[in-house]
């Protein structure tokens, strides 16, 4: 039975020391870190190989439910495949041991408030992206194709193919460009 380790930090800029040095004190021996947003699994490698190498009797431990996922289907995706290995999923800051069934309600309420808070913090976004749109201080990204030289090179006998090739775009962007 070994106490395997799991930190996570959302950006680059962030740090896992803190994360990593308390797993450590917990007692695990293995501790998979990565720098990885928790919003989904997808692109989660060290993740991936701690489900994968986990046997039963083992313990997956974090420091909060959310360094492990943000939203409740991916909380409880994750919990299913330990629980069918055979393995307990335990927090340091939080009173998470799936091996209780005290420990499993709690961590079920932590993976709602979780997805609440990533659902708000979405919210907060789109609204302060409508009010920068509204004084015209936020405007999105600039085209990437150059109409006039798609319409130019089209002119000059060359296919949808060829231009796409020259211009470094997509077939279907220089049809939809020459249909408009």
């Amino acid at each position: 039975m070994t106490t395997y380790g799991y930190a996570r930090v959302s950006t680059t800029e962030q740090d896992l020391t803190i994360q990593i040095e308390t797993l450590r004190r917990a007692g695990c021996e293995v501790v998979r870190e990565e720098k990885r947003s928790g919003a989904t699994r997808e692109g989660r490698a060290e993740l991936d190989t701690l489900l994968a190498f986990l046997r039963a009797g083992d313990t997956l431990m974090v420091t909060r439910v959310d360094r492990l996922a943000r939203s409740i289907g991916d909380l409880q995706d994750i919990v299913r495949t330990l629980k069918a290995k055979g393995v307990a999923l335990k927090a340091t800051e939080q009173p998470i041991d799936t091996s209780t069934a005290a420990g499993k309600a709690f961590l079920d309420m932590l993976g709602v408030f979780a997805e609440f808070e990533t659902n708000l913090r979405r919210e907060r976004q789109m609204e302060g992206i409508a009010k920068a749109k509204a004084s015209g201080v936020y405007k999105g990204r600039k085209p990437s194709i150059d109409i006039a030289r798609v319409r130019e090179l089209q002119a000059g006998g060359m296919g949808a193919t060829e231009i796409a090739k020259a211009l470094g775009i997509g077939r279907a962007s220089v049809y939809r460009v020459l249909a408009a």
